[in-house]
């Protein structure tokens, strides 16, 4: 790649596959561990040294295939020091140096339909309500956003729209997203539907391409929501229901068969928006701990086999990892399948694993990655798990593209686990054709429309000069997670 000026990370400070602590600001972030920060050590070496045989700037070189290509490779020695051996980022060795060995791997053509993407209005009713002084997300990183050189709370356009579009659409390979929401008080949206539908001007740049979908937030356990599902659905024209079993006004939850679960899954299906999103791991903290778990969901499955179960993270939890499959076990991707085993629910039911932040955090673990998709792709199937990043949080999610293309389950993992090989027609099941089914795009939006749309045109214009940031937004400490909760609503952290 010819070397251009960057407005972004111009030292080449920056890795391509973004190794950190970062969190989606649901649970409390995890410090790198030693064999992580020796992975980015290994990367910036091998960054250096290869930049100076391709006679490039560094800067350059790792915003090339093989830049990213160089990344994954360490953490491959890094984790292989540790005796991680469950899983690897297979590449060829001299994907760092040759652009066609990276490009075989890490380019890809497949159709990308991401079901979990997020942006905060910065200027929305929820700052309103805020004293002069008050900073919300003030640890969002704006090296390189413009605006944040503004006055007051300026900084938060950084995480807004125009830097979704850019990170989602322009600094990755994402053909189609579903734009969700944060569990809130009514009052305290920091996204609310009206601000999303504005998303009207970003439907405008995209020529009405559908290449965004609308998520309408219910937290049935509080006033009001249940009641104005009708309303969301009529005038919105949502494409799921999302919701937070832990979530609850005054701290405590509920399952989807209590009833305020059962009351909506019921006006879902009267209204006829028959996919219901749920926010299962990835605990808040302690306080309504069980209902994160999923032990409800083969029950509501079973009961409601019309409606579609989309498990958002799969009932990960970042604190206890993921293993071989144990029925004991009351919480995790364990828990999910459990509850389906005990309930009929096989492979290709109506229970879909979401794997928003859970892949993220997988990422830095070979071993747990080739543990919870391994368990996954075994008993809920090929067919039911779906592409999600929870992006914009963690940035453009180009590098989580790339080391799901990369990634293999070890021979060895398969062989004694039972686990399937990770095929290219996997892959693209995973990263798209299954979402498909739960929110049909129209053909010719598919044949035609995706290839020669604004965005394209937009997209390949911008990739003759990218300029990506590889940075994350989201909380990176406990005490960033903290300052989060207080404005967000979601006050439990345990």
């Amino acid at each position: 790649m010819p070397p251009h000026r960057s407005q972004h990370d111009p030292e080449g400070l920056r890795l391509p596959i973004k190794l950190d602590s970062t969190s989606n600001g649901e649970f409390v972030p995890v410090p790198l561990q030693p064999v992580h920060h020796h992975a980015r050590q290994l990367a910036l070496d091998a960054a250096t040294h290869n930049a100076r045989r391709l006679g490039n700037s560094r800067r350059g070189f790792l915003v090339s295939l093989c830049g990213a290509a160089t990344a994954l490779l360490a953490m491959n020695a890094a984790f292989l020091a540790g005796c991680k051996r469950g899983g690897r980022y297979e590449l060829p060795p001299q994907a760092a140096l040759e652009p066609a060995a990276a490009e075989s791997v890490l380019a890809g053509n497949e159709f990308i339909f991401d079901v979990q993407g997020h942006f905060v209005n910065p200027t929305g009713a929820w700052t309103r309500g805020l004293p002069d002084d008050a900073r919300p997300l003030s640890f969002v990183d704006t090296e390189g956003c413009t605006a944040a050189a503004g006055p007051g709370r300026s900084y938060l356009q950084c995480v807004g729209r125009d830097e979704f579009i850019k990170d989602i659409f322009l600094d990755s390979d994402t053909d189609l997203t579903v734009l969700s929401f944060v569990p809130s008080t009514r009052e305290g949206e920091p996204l609310t539907i009206e601000e999303a539908a504005a998303t009207a001007a970003l439907v405008e740049k995209m020529q009405g391409t559908h290449r965004l979908y609308l998520h309408g937030r219910v937290n049935p356990n509080q006033a009001g929501d249940v009641e104005d599902m009708e309303r969301l659905a009529k005038q919105f024209n949502i494409a799921a229901w999302k919701t937070y079993t832990q979530w609850g006004p005054d701290g405590r939850g509920f399952f989807m068969d209590d009833e305020p679960g059962l009351r909506m899954i019921e006006e879902a299906r009267r209204l006829g928006v028959r996919n219901i999103a749920i926010h299962k791991g990835l605990p808040f903290g302690q306080r309504s701990y069980q209902h994160s778990t999923c032990v409800d969901i083969g029950r509501v499955a079973k009961r409601y086999p019309d409606v579609n179960f989309l498990i958002y993270h799969s009932g990960f939890v970042t604190g206890s990892g993921e293993a071989a499959y144990d029925a004991k076990r009351s919480d995790g991707i364990d828990a999910l399948i459990t509850s389906l085993r005990d309930n009929g629910i096989g492979k290709g039911g109506n229970v879909y694993a979401e794997l928003g932040s859970t892949w993220r955090f997988l990422m830095r673990d070979p071993d747990m990655a080739a543990h919870a998709l391994g368990k996954l792709l075994t008993h809920l199937g090929e067919d039911n798990v779906l592409w999600g990043t929870d992006s914009i949080w963690y940035g453009s999610p180009q590098d989580q593209i790339q080391a799901f293309r990369a990634f293999q389950i070890s021979p060895e993992f398969r062989e004694r686990f039972g686990y399937p090989e990770i095929t290219p027609a996997i892959r693209a099941k995973v990263f798209g054709r299954n979402a498909l089914k739960l929110y049909p795009v129209p053909q010719d939006v598919l044949d035609k429309h995706l290839a020669r749309d604004a965005v394209s045109v937009l997209r390949e214009e911008y990739r003759n000069a990218p300029d990506p940031r590889f940075t994350t937004y989201g909380p990176k400490t406990r005490r960033e997670f903290l300052n989060l909760q207080r404005w967000s609503g979601a006050r439990d952290a345990g």
